[in-house]
């Protein structure tokens, strides 16, 4: 129906004929001749349609906003003063020679150019992905899944596809599930990723893997998380750390060069997990800002001030200091205040804070509600360690550490934004040496970290003499702030594997229900293995900058999991619910 693309029509068709289709962008009736704005993918074509052809200016005169069509005719240079030099289409124009209305449009519920709330774009995401700035989004995807996929085959990794109807296993989040209709009372699991199966390959022999895989978690949602998403898992055998952190720092180094033309650095630092929480609250640390925390435990443990000390002298605790640069001392006490309810979203208690107006004057030269419960020796040592300077913002966290670096480090990012302190750089990073486990203090066992068949960096027996001590072989890739992927070392060993279980609170006998299959692979001869596994949305993202995944997604899903486009989820019919030997109890209410 087409010869060509109507962004790709340039002065090189001059006088040919060209065919071209696409929708009407703008509509211009000019004293008797109609412009006509033909839009497709590759962009803008401006095409005239003159009153002596009859039979196209008649349809023509009917065309409205949307209308797809189909469009012959002759290029010609526009006419002087009329050239558009921001289109790559701006020199010229097509003469309409004929017109076909593939098909009307009735009035769109929004224009292509606004922006209406997201249950409108998401209901009608069939006319939003028409807009440019998703056409690019969705293209720029399509670009870096054909990057990442050329690099790997070029390192002889093999396209394998694993089963979406699976075991339930537990990996951190909850499953959805899927009853089975020939089994009755029995559920499959949508895979929270291909981690056991790719583990299994590697058993087989087949060395290097990947795959772009769907993965499902039915979990709360925010903007960088939905209910299904997409990840490069990767997996190779008879390798050690080192061997996987340079296939995947070359696999994202190739890509990101190769789709977007950024130059990454080389070789990418690497922090471990204990400095990037105590120097920015994260394990997931945004370098492009340039501020740190500092600790001032040391300067407050022998204060009166309980709200310090009594941190300061907990082995678990923390007191840190954000100090803001720059002229912080000018913010006013409205904008300091307007922090406080920031850091409590994140688990703050309070927002204390101290303006270093004078620093040689002592006590008199600082302005803060707590400086009369500190002592000049207290105030003395927070200065020299956070390196305060006339002029600067000095905020303080104090409490348990984890809770402490959690809020501290989400203050950094937000003062860091608001003062323009975040830099027009790529910032990679390596985080490294992860914990083993974390304890759940709500139900008094230990977690892993980062999932139950991570290796540790010691033996067996370390691990449980000091399961909290403990280091994995675990890694993070960080860009922006930014998790891109993470992975580990795996467990090849099958007494290993058994410990880890078992210091998870899995007992034998619940071991060999969920993963009997893998204990007993381990027991073949099973190699040494590791791999890594990237987010596609979170990464395609990062690439077209913005801020949400559900834009670099084609039919995302709401925050609450829903599909404004379909009506997805919705109720099934008993007929249907009794096929699968199901029956719907629903939620208790106070109707």
């Amino acid at each position: 129906m087409r010869n060509e693309f109507c962004g790709q029509v340039t002065e090189k068709y001059l006088d040919q004929q060209v065919e071209v289709c696409g929708w009407v962008g703008n509509r211009r009736d000019h004293g008797g001749v109609i412009f006509i704005d033909l839009r497709d993918h590759t962009g803008l074509l401006q095409v005239v349609v003159e009153p002596d052809n009859e039979t196209a200016f008649a349809i023509a005169e009917s065309a409205r906003y949307e209308y797809c069509l189909r469009v012959t005719g002759t290029v010609r240079n526009r006419p002087e003063g009329q050239n558009n030099d921001k289109l790559a289409t701006g020199q010229i124009e097509v003469v309409v020679d004929e017109y076909q209305v593939l098909n009307p449009s009735k009035p769109l519920p929004f224009m292509l150019d606004e922006h209406p709330g997201e249950n409108i774009r998401l209901q009608y995401r069939y006319l939003d992905l028409r807009r440019d700035n998703m056409q690019h989004n969705m293209r720029l995807r399509s670009k870096l899944i054909h990057a990442l996929r050329q690099h790997l085959h070029q390192q002889d990794f093999l396209d394998i596809e694993t089963p979406v109807l699976t075991k339930a296993t537990p990996e951190g989040a909850r499953d959805f599930l899927v009853p089975s209709r020939m089994n009755p009372g029995q559920f499959y699991a949508m895979p929270q990723s291909p981690q056991l199966f790719k583990q299994l390959l590697m058993m087989s022999g087949m060395d290097r893997y990947y795959q772009i895989a769907r993965c499902f978690r039915d979990e709360d949602l925010r903007a960088d998380r939905q209910p299904e998403f997409t990840q490069l898992d990767i997996e190779m055998a008879f390798v050690e750390q080192e061997d996987v952190l340079n296939m995947a720092e070359n696999l994202i180094r190739d890509t990101f060069k190769a789709v977007s033309d950024i130059e990454l650095a080389q070789p990418f630092p690497r922090m471990t997990y204990a400095e990037a929480m105590r120097r920015y609250g994260s394990d997931k640390p945004d370098l492009r800002i340039d501020l740190e925390l500092v600790d001032v435990a040391e300067a407050v443990k022998d204060s009166d001030f309980k709200v310090f000390s009594a941190p300061a002298n907990d082995p678990q605790g923390r007191v840190a200091v954000l100090k803001v640069p720059q002229g912080g001392a000018n913010f006013t006490r409205k904008q300091i205040d307007e922090y406080e309810p920031y850091a409590r979203r994140f688990g703050a208690r309070g927002l204390a804070w101290i303006k270093v107006n004078d620093k040689a004057a002592g006590k008199e030269g600082l302005q803060s509600p707590i400086v009369k419960f500190l002592s000049d020796d207290a105030l003395s040592g927070i200065l020299a360690a956070t390196g305060a300077e006339n002029g600067d913002l000095l905020f303080f966290g104090a409490g348990k550490y984890h809770e402490v670096s959690q809020f501290m480090g989400a203050l950094r990012l937000k003062v860091g934004q608001d003062i323009g302190q975040v830099s027009d750089t790529w910032q990679p990073l390596w985080v490294v040496d992860f914990p083993m486990f974390e304890y759940n203090d709500d139900e008094d066992r230990w977690d892993a970290l980062h999932h139950p068949f991570t290796a540790p960096t010691g033996t067996a027996d370390a691990l449980k003499n000091n399961p909290g001590e403990a280091l994995s072989k675990g890694y993070d890739m960080v860009m922006n702030g930014v998790e891109l992927g993470g992975g580990s070392i795996r467990i090849h060993d099958q007494q290993m594997q058994s410990t880890v279980l078992e210091l998870l609170g899995i007992s034998a006998q619940q071991a060999q229900e969920k993963f009997g299959f893998l204990l007993e692979a381990l027991q073949f001869g099973c190699p040494p293995h590791g791999g890594i596994a990237f987010g596609i949305d979170r990464m395609a993202a990062l690439l077209c900058g913005e801020e949400s995944i559900r834009e670099v997604i084609a039919f995302p899903k709401t925050a609450s999991g829903h599909c404004p486009l379909t009506a997805a989820p919705s109720p099934i019919d008993a007929a249907q619910l009794a096929e699968v030997h199901v029956q719907v109890i629903a939620p208790e209410t106070d109707d």
